[in-house]
């Protein structure tokens, strides 16, 4: 047998170099697995396989002494990152089989933290469990119930709001339940004496007075659901409440069951306008990345699924209150309790970057009297539930901006004559128009002007940094325009 020579530390030995380095002699020998043997002494099939082993063996020893703990260390160093949505960012690195290694998923909103190492299955490491959830039944349930991209798709109020939001629907549903339960009662369902005819009768009108609500409250009032969105939520859930607890005393009062129950009605209808309408203001707020369909359709998907618990937590519930009717009372006076604090809990959970008259006012005042703006977060648990109005006459070309000018100077005139520290212009002001006389009215104009073309640009900028968005407004603005014959220069000359 030949000895073997010398083999170079690299992976890739060629047949060429080999010969090179074989003694004069030998030409006629061939390779094998890079070992040089003689024609007539060719190993076997499996003393080859072994000396590929060994080779293998041999030459990954020979690496690693050159390059110590590198190999190691690249192990361990990540090759890869990869992150869906705002979830948890997780690597690759390789593994010492040559595979691929990754982390587990965790999502900050649900508080899987603590990532844990794992072996993937696939090509890709990915497995069958969906990025950004703990469980794919749990991503399944995400998927139906909450807007694709959640929670980046969607305000930083949302998941808050929903969760109150359905607390109050499900007590609602409970309630409703109730309510149904006596109207269907006072009607005359169960009764042999009751006319089919008479019950038909009543409940046409009752239908037709609501129709007619509807259509009048919304020209009344529907101008300014969206200037006071949360106020005109909070207004509808109570008149909600109180249009169940008439049906609740309907069937009490048997002579003013019809009247009774057609208030109640009307009620109703005008709780779906104006609950309708505000949540579509409230969606347009909570959509960040144009998906508002989306949040809609996942918000009745909600809905639905809490009101479906409520029918089947009624099903239990009916059969124990409907011979006790003071029980059945109790019950719904503690369900509207809870109905009125979720809804409370729902609408003070949200925070509007945009500015109504009622969060004017309060980042108007604390700038006034501090210097300073609030932020949306704190304005918003600060804003009062109802507000006075101010009227201010606007131009034909007025936008955003201006109107935005007008409702602050309509509302540091209002300051003019309350209470509390102004700057020192502005506290000139005010002790002119409470000791001035009228003929003096026109002057305190101009000076307010004057003051506000100093005060405004601040106020503006101290708005935008903050957080709130001045290139849109949710102040009430009607159609009436003026305009002025006067250049601005000559009209306080």
């Amino acid at each position: 047998m030949l000895q073997r020579t010398k083999a170079r530390i690299s992976p890739e030995m060629s047949e060429r170099s080999e010969r090179k380095s074989l003694a004069p002699g030998l030409d006629k020998r061939r390779l094998v697995s890079g070992f040089p043997f003689a024609k007539e002494d060719c190993p076997s099939a499996a003393a080859v396989a072994e000396r590929k082993r060994s080779l293998a063996t041999f030459l990954k020893w020979g690496r690693r002494k050159r390059s110590g703990m590198a190999d190691d260390a690249s192990l361990e160093a990540p090759l890869c990152s990869e992150q869906f949505g705002s979830g948890a960012a997780r690597s690759c690195c390789a593994a010492a089989d040559g595979g691929l290694q990754w982390e587990a998923w965790g999502w900050r909103w649900w508080g899987f933290s603590g990532p844990v190492t794992v072996k993937p299955e696939g090509r890709d490491g990915g497995g069958e469990g969906a990025p950004g959830t703990a469980s794919p039944l749990l991503s399944r349930l995400l998927a139906v119930f909450l807007p694709q991209g959640f929670p980046d798709s969607v305000s930083p109020d949302y998941l808050p709001y929903q969760l109150w939001d359905s607390v109050q629907a499900f007590a609602s549903s409970l309630s409703g339940s109730l309510a149904t339960h006596a109207v269907l009662l006072g009607i005359g369902v169960g009764n042999a004496k009751a006319s089919v005819s008479a019950a038909t009768a009543t409940w046409l009108v009752k239908d037709s007075t609501g129709m007619l609500g509807r259509i009048v409250f919304a020209w009344w009032k529907g101008s300014k659901l969206d200037c006071n969105a949360k106020q005109w939520r909070l207004f509808a859930d109570i008149l909600n409440d109180v249009a169940m607890f008439l049906e609740i005393m309907a069937p009490v009062y048997p002579i003013c069951f019809t009247m009774i129950v057609c208030t109640s009605n009307l009620a109703k209808c005008i709780v779906s306008v104006a609950g309708g309408a505000t949540r579509a203001a409230l969606t347009m707020h909570q959509a960040r990345r144009n998906n508002m369909a989306d949040v809609s359709a996942k918000d009745s998907s909600q809905e639905t699924l809490v009101n479906l618990a409520g029918l089947l937590v009624s099903l239990l519930m009916l059969p124990l209150v409907s011979d006790s009717p003071g029980f059945s009372l109790g019950c719904f006076f503690l369900l509207t309790a809870l109905h009125i604090y979720a809804n409370y809990r729902a609408v003070r959970a949200l925070v509007i970057e945009t500015l109504n008259e009622g969060r004017l006012w309060l980042v108007l005042k604390h700038f006034l009297q501090r210097g300073e703006v609030l932020g949306p977060t704190s304005a918003n648990q600060m804003e009062p539930l109802w507000t006075d109005h101010v009227q201010v006459v606007l131009s034909q070309m007025a936008g955003p901006e201006t109107v935005l000018r007008a409702a602050t100077h309509g509302l540091v005139l209002g300051a003019l004559r309350g209470d509390g520290p102004l700057p020192g212009e502005l506290e000139e002001l005010r002790n002119r128009v409470q000791a001035g006389p009228e003929k003096e009215s026109w002057v305190i104009v101009r000076e307010m002007h004057r003051v506000l073309d100093k005060l405004f640009p601040k106020f503006l900028k101290g708005l935008q940094d903050a957080g709130w968005k001045t290139e849109k407004h949710q102040l009430e603005v009607d159609e009436w325009r003026a305009t002025w014959l006067l250049s601005p220069e000559k009209k306080f000359s």
